[in-house]
């Protein structure tokens, strides 16, 4: 008899591929395949996906060293480019203009942090545009990279970088290095799922073909119709449109007629925002917006009398609402992607959030009887990941000045969850920012879009006052001349990433 049966998960099925199941499987398959777990992923030709994710944030890159992804042949067949921050427009203001970049602003000059020395000089009428003393954002609008030397802790090699690609690319990069880890591909359409009568975890999953495929852990990658988790097992929806009403997008690619940027752009429009989104053979760009405010002709005539260069497609309409699953662990199936939630893509979240969902589950891979606890701790880090995302995409909305639509003026009277009224109530009065033991936005992220949205404090630290007007005049001064003699010796971004074996598709304007 045998008293310690085996209760490890040998069988995990994701339902979908796109971006975020064959993110998932490539993981499971490099991480877990070399202990006996199969993986397994069912995608049908016939269903589309999103598509969502062209632009990415720096946490993409340890998501690829960890699998030991080859940055170079990554870019070559995402035809990807370089991202140095995110570059808004008209969001405090019209005409304003400021990054968000991946990198500290300033050096350390004394006992307080460098944002409290610039609020000084502000009030002297001493102080540049904040950017201006931030590495990464000169060199983006200088549009030149160089790999930062990450051997050095602080300094101008001190920031970070992430990608803009085709995010079908990458989901088909990752396909092909998930199946030569072992994960299998199913072809098929699913049409039902049968459970187990006492436990009510799934057991398998019904193809139109009529194969049926079983597994001990279901991971739903559908996309928008959590085919599982919502349609299954019926886990309920954390609406949060009272926050980010956005609830549409049209999406187009265009011709690239010039220099790119290592950056990202969105740029604030009378109902929404447009982004812009440069690859290597075409340039992204959409327009998320609220239907409550401005029309689908509208916001399509916004978006095609603002593009830069040819239409390379036809529009691609989108329909969503903000917010998450109640739970995105939910018996024996995780949600990972469009099926656990959807913020809306202002900072580039969507690939993060899969890549969060995708670590949490590894570091919490459980057994067959998938135990409540572990559930429970999976819920809860998603849950602190998705409303910190969600505050910090709403500054950008509350912090604006605008008073031209109203769309605007709606969004800044609007009622603010206590975490955020806290945060910018903080910052107002005193100049301080949050600062998470783990998270995604560090103190440089919510800095970059108060500051940028003319939110300046009241106070500074006093600790800042130690340095006389003197000494505080050329360090600043001097940090200036350093970054950009810095940039100029910069290579530009095209350079660099052409010695990465790619090339920037330029229109024929013959």
């Amino acid at each position: 008899m045998n008293d310690n049966p085996d209760r490890r998960i040998r069988d995990v099925v994701i339902v979908g591929g796109g971006t975020a199941g064959w993110m998932t499987a490539a993981a499971l398959a490099h991480k877990l395949g070399p202990i006996g777990v199969q993986i397994t992923l069912i995608e049908s030709a016939a269903i589309g996906t999103v598509g969502v994710g062209e632009a990415t944030l720096p946490q993409i890159r340890d998501f690829n060293r960890a699998l030991g992804i080859d940055e170079a042949e990554m870019m070559r067949r995402t035809s990807a480019t370089i991202k140095l921050g995110i570059e808004f427009c008209d969001w405090g203001a019209i005409g304003d203009r400021y990054t968000h970049p991946f990198g500290a602003f300033g050096q350390r000059i004394g006992p307080a942090d460098f944002h409290h020395y610039w609020v000084r000089q502000h009030q002297r009428g001493k102080a540049d545009e904040f950017g201006s003393y931030c590495y990464p954002i000169v060199a983006a609008r200088r549009d030149r990279f160089a790999l930062p030397d990450e051997a050095v802790a602080s300094g101008l090699s001190a920031f970070s970088y992430a990608f803009q690609f085709d995010a079908s690319r990458y989901g088909a990069f990752l396909a092909d290095f998930a199946t030569r880890k072992g994960a299998k591909r199913v072809e098929g359409k699913i049409v039902g799922a049968s459970s187990n009568g006492e436990t009510d975890f799934i057991e398998s999953v019904m193809l139109e073909s009529g194969e049926e495929i079983a597994g001990d852990l279901f991971v739903d990658c559908s996309g928008f119709r959590g085919l599982l988790i919502e349609q299954e097992l019926q886990t309920g929806y954390d609406d949060w449109s009272r926050y980010l009403p956005c609830n549409r997008a049209i999406a187009i690619p265009c011709a690239i007629n010039g220099p790119t940027g290592p950056f990202t752009r969105a740029t604030a429009r009378t109902g929404g925002w447009q982004w812009r989104i440069p690859l290597q053979h075409r340039i992204g760009n959409g327009h998320v917006y609220c239907d409550a405010y401005l029309s689908d002709d509208e916001a399509l005539d916004q978006l095609m009398t603002t593009l830069e260069g040819e239409p390379l497609a036809e529009p691609n309409r989108l329909f969503f609402k903000t917010g998450k699953r109640r739970k995105l662990w939910n018996r024996n199936c995780v949600a990972i992607g469009l099926s656990g939630g959807f913020l809306e893509p202002l900072e580039s979240t969507s690939i993060d959030l899969i890549q969060s969902g995708i670590l949490n589950l590894i570091a919490l891979f459980p057994e067959r009887d998938c135990a409540e606890a572990d559930a429970a701790e999976y819920n809860r880090l998603m849950d602190l990941e998705f409303s910190r995302i969600r505050d910090f995409l709403m500054l950008h909305y509350v912090a604006n000045q605008r008073d031209d639509a109203p769309f605007w003026r709606d969004m800044r009277n609007q009622d603010l969850p206590d975490s955020l009224a806290e945060k910018i109530e903080a910052f107002e009065r005193r100049g301080l920012v949050p600062e998470y033991e783990s998270g995604l936005f560090q103190p440089p992220s919510w800095l970059s879009v108060f500051i940028g949205q003319n939110v300046i404090p009241e106070r500074y630290d006093p600790r800042a006052d130690r340095m006389s007007e003197a000494e505080l005049d050329e360090a600043f001064t001097t940090m200036r001349r350093s970054i950009d003699a810095h940039v100029e010796q910069t290579p530009a971004h095209l350079d660099f990433i052409c010695e990465y074996g790619a090339s920037i598709e330029l229109a024929d304007t013959a």
